[in-house]
Formats: C-alpha cells, structure tokens, sequence
C-alpha cells in the first residue's frame, strides 16, 4: 500500500470483552470489542492506528478487525482486537474508541503460530512507522462517540 492517507478513519467504540488469549500466549495481547457491524461496513484485515482510553489517553496500535481466519475460518464473530504498542496494563471492561486508520493487509489463514507471530511482528512495524507520521493531534474531530460496537466514518 501507498504511504498517502486520504483522512478517511473508521472508529469503532465499545467495553473491551474478555476472548481466548490467543494474542497473549503469541506475544501479542489484544483488547477485544464486539462489532455490531456483522456484514462489514469496515473491511476486515489489519490496520494502523490509534486507541483512546477512556482517561483520554491515546495509545499507537494494530488493529486485526474480522473473524479471526487463522482459529475459525469464516464463521468466526467478526470483531475488533487492538494490539496496543508498548503497553500493559488491564483494560477488561474499559469502554476503548479505536481509529483505525490505515489498511495495512487483508486477513489470512496461517498454518502455524510462527507464521502468524512473524505476519503480526510484521504489523506492529508497519504500524510503529504509520503513527510517527499520523500523530494524534492530526485525528478528526470525533464529536459524539459511535453507539458501542458500531462503526463510524470521519473525513
């Protein structure tokens, strides 16, 4: 993909929901939100951008938006699970807006964990380098947040 960014983002808003921890037996712990949008308002796959908490902090991350393909081919629940960069802390039942803000690759099946560990080392680099370029001060206004679990448009 092209590094030009059009300032169209998708933002999703929402409690984060316990999953499998998946993400974190990989390395790569999540915060799941539930999507509403089952049809794909927002293409699944993988993109860049950022998470507000709900303390109005932002915080850089990759965000895998679908059925997770890898675990449950094409009947999983579509979802949002955002890996937040440099970061620790708990967040189970913290309402999250996540602005997803560039398309980074589509989802796919991996055959095994490695695969799928070097595919998401893969993502957070792309995303570490779209950030530094898209700072949050350069986020559209949100105005009022989306209903939980819907998708917005902005820009």
């Amino acid at each position: 993909m092209s590094d030009e960014h059009d300032g169209t983002f998708f933002v999703v808003r929402g409690p984060v929901e316990p999953g499998d921890k998946r993400g974190r037996e990989l390395g790569f712990p999540t915060a799941n939100i539930a999507l509403r949008d089952q049809s794909g308002q927002v293409g699944d796959g993988v993109w860049a951008g950022w998470v507000e908490r709900s303390n109005g902090t932002f915080v850089a991350s990759a965000v895998s938006v679908g059925r997770r393909p890898t675990y449950y081919g094409a009947d999983g629940y579509r979802l949002v699970e955002a890996h937040l960069l440099d970061f620790a802390d708990d967040l189970y039942g913290e309402t999250l807006t996540v602005w997803l803000g560039r398309h980074l690759r589509d989802q796919q099946k991996y055959t095994t964990a490695e695969a799928l560990i070097e595919a998401l080392a893969g993502d957070v680099a792309a995303t570490r380098e779209w950030v530094a370029g898209h700072p949050v001060t350069a986020l559209p206004a949100l105005g009022s947040p989306p209903p939980d679990g819907e998708v917005r448009r902005l820009g």
